[in-house]
């Protein structure tokens, strides 16, 4: 898990510089909307190793079966399991509560919504669903629904260009957008990263939205004009889309900045082929799914001669005392003594990594975690060879649990 929100983490951060250095000041907003989005959801899967790419000349394997490995409970390894449960405990229910607080806020917010729709007047203008509201606020949208002060709407305060700069927000759908940023930031409260990618999306929609009003109106100092007028009420819900925010000073110049179609359409280019770099970098794991179903029968796997084998750093008899001091047998597997033989199998990559560890036979109890936790705490091996050329080496490990007597 670690090792999965540490990648995605890298990736958000990467892709954001991508944007700030390249796209954010280019007037290619729809392009720089998926953009965004698209960012989000590959930083999230690329770890997963869903997609994975190989080489036709990559496939050869080598398969070796390594010694048993004894595990035996010790009081050491208790006091450690103890701290151990607790600090999961801990850091779980802390999450837990976070990720409560988090959503309980979020459905209050959605539930403001559906109250101001039922508790007050709503007329339809222009096709669209607008709410007169009592209390003051700026107009501002929300799925299918515009929301205006009733004062300011009935007095003729609110100027049609705000109404088609709502509307403009609704037929963009931009409040998928924000619902799905929101429900990542839920999940991924710790990471600050969301936070940037969300301020992001909401000004590239304030674009979006500007450069529709300025099409319909074609009239932008009057625009400007109205923006900073209205600029200074922040009365304002946080899920909506609303004319108020980030009136800066660059997203007035935006409007009236001359747009390059060459200059854009290269940094567009270059976007597209350095995310593609990316999605390769970090599908370094390189299996394809034939052979995923291949590795299920691992026990009946029979690779070429291997001239070179991987090497644990500092040999076999060191990988075998990492093991042993790293297993902590978790209390439940202790409370039942369970005994019995662990099967697990893993690949040796090309580059030294260790990747694909499963676990064929399970003893229960929290057990095969353990396992494959252990082997992910493994540093780099020396890749093994066949014919000079590094070459993924599949090996298969048993270990058995003794319980105490």
């Amino acid at each position: 898990m670690i090792s999965y929100l540490l990648e995605s983490g890298l990736l958000l951060l990467i892709f954001y510089i991508v944007y700030k250095l390249l796209l954010e000041n280019e007037k290619m907003f729809r392009f720089n909307r998926a953009y965004l989005l698209a960012s989000l959801i590959f930083s999230l899967i690329i770890p997963l190793e869903i997609i994975s790419f190989e080489s036709g000349f990559s496939n050869r394997m080598g398969f070796i079966q390594l010694d048993e490995i004894v595990i035996q409970k010790s009081t050491q390894n208790l006091t450690s399991i103890s701290i151990n449960d607790f600090l999961i405990v801990l850091m779980t229910v802390s999450y837990s509560i976070v990720v409560l607080l988090l959503l309980l806020r979020f459905v209050l917010n959605l539930f403001s919504f559906y109250k101001r729709i039922k508790r007050n007047e709503v007329h339809f203008i222009q096709g669209e669903k607008v709410v007169l509201i009592e209390e003051p606020i700026l107009p501002q949208s929300f799925w299918k629904s515009i929301f205006i002060n009733k004062d300011a709407f009935e007095n003729g305060k609110i100027p049609l260009e705000f109404i088609a700069h709502e509307k403009a927000h609704l037929e963009q759908k931009h409040t998928l957008d924000i619902l799905f940023v929101e429900v990542l930031q839920i999940w991924f409260w710790f990471n600050p990263l969301f936070i940037f990618y969300k301020k992001a999306i909401k000004l590239n929609h304030e674009f979006l939205a500007d450069q529709a009003v300025n099409k319909q109106f074609d009239s932008v100092r009057r625009y400007q004009n109205l923006l900073l007028d209205f600029a200074s009420d922040k009365n304002t819900v946080s899920l909506a889309s609303t004319i108020s925010y980030l009136i800066t000073k660059k997203r007035l110049l935006m409007m009236t900045k001359k747009e390059s179609k060459t200059k854009s359409a290269l940094k567009a280019f270059f976007t597209v082929v350095f995310s593609g770099l990316l999605l390769l970098i970090f599908s370094h794991k390189s299996v394809a799914q034939k052979d995923n179903e291949k590795l299920k029968e691992s026990s009946r796997i029979v690779g070429d001669p291997i001239e070179t084998q991987p090497e644990f750093p500092g040999g076999k008899e060191t990988f075998f005392k990492f093991i042993g001091e790293n297993f902590k047998i978790p209390s439940e597997a202790e409370k039942n003594k369970v005994s019995g033989k662990l099967y697990l199998q893993f690949i040796v990559e090309k580059e030294g990594t260790l990747s694909e560890i499963k676990v064929l036979k399970d003893l229960g109890y929290g057990l095969g975690n353990e396992a494959i936790r252990v082997l992910k705490l493994s540093t780099n091996w020396t890749p093994g060879f066949i014919n000079g050329k590094p070459v993924r080496v599949l090996y298969s490990l048993p270990i058995t649990i003794q319980s105490a007597n």
